[in-house]
């Protein structure tokens, strides 16, 4: 049974396409069939897996408005068990078409039904909004996993986050559930990022990974050369981070492995 997870979090630069690249690269390289769904209009997570956003003819956008078929905008990546389905600015205007359509929720859900069973895992990048792109990625997921930065405002908008998740809990998927929270860009040289950490197991009562991605060097160069981190530099600090919380993504549930 697969699982399907929206990375999601309405602030900007939390390192949400940080994320989704490389925990679907690392996935897929502990041998994880692993599907990547690109819905932020940045296209971000297409570009930093080695994918050229500008030459793509068919993306989540095409899909959405029923312009192309399922299979035609599943892409092949460099790397074994990762495919991707890409994004570019053009998804920014989807939200504008999609208004009057009929189950315009479910648009992204009823395509990706019927593959759920050719992948392990499904990762959907969201955009830095509550938006209906983003209502699309968690009708479609079964968890919702949250970056929060490790700085003064990161508990702020998380209500809001929550809120919504909860809404579409109650109207649209009932089947949803918080994935967990994993904090990013964490400086070891600050108390901030130790009150923050602090802070927000104190106050949100939900699952949080014990893996804290470092800020570091390597991490933030391997998006300008399209490249995940696990293959850029396997031995940072950055890599490592993030096999571990592969790791903890796939052992979840087993409560041997806690």
């Amino acid at each position: 049974m697969s699982r399907a997870i929206a990375i999601a979090n309405q602030k900007g630069g939390v390192g949400k396409s940080t994320t989704a690249i490389n925990l679907s690269a690392c996935l897929a390289e502990m041998g994880q069939r692993v599907l990547t769904i690109d819905i932020d209009p940045q296209g971000n997570t297409t570009s930093g897996i080695g994918i050229d956003k500008a030459s793509i003819e068919n993306t989540v956008y095409e899909l959405l408005i029923g312009n192309c078929k399922l299979e035609d905008c599943i892409l092949d990546t460099e790397y074994d068990n990762l495919q991707l389905i890409a994004s570019n600015v053009n998804l920014a205007g989807a939200e504008i078409e999609l208004i009057g359509m009929d189950g315009k929720e479910y648009i992204l859900k009823n395509q990706i039904d019927g593959i759920r069973d050719n992948y392990d895992f499904i990762i959907i990048d969201c955009p830095p909004a509550l938006s209906m792109l983003t209502i699309n990625a968690m009708t479609t997921a079964n968890t919702v996993l949250v970056p929060i930065q490790c700085e003064y405002y990161a508990l702020e908008g998380l209500s809001q986050l929550m809120h919504t998740i909860e809404l579409v809990q109650e109207r649209l998927n009932p089947e949803l559930e918080i994935e967990g929270i994993v904090f990013t860009m964490y400086d070891a040289r600050t108390n901030l990022s130790l009150q923050v950490v602090e802070n927000v197991k104190n106050n949100l009562q939900q699952n949080i990974y014990k893996t804290i991605i470092p800020r570091n060097v390597r991490l933030a160069e391997a998006p300008s050369y399209g490249i995940p981190i696990n293959f850029y530099d396997p031995k940072s600090a950055g890599s490592e981070s993030y096999k571990l919380l592969a790791e903890e993504v796939i052992h979840r549930e087993d409560e041997e492995w806690q």
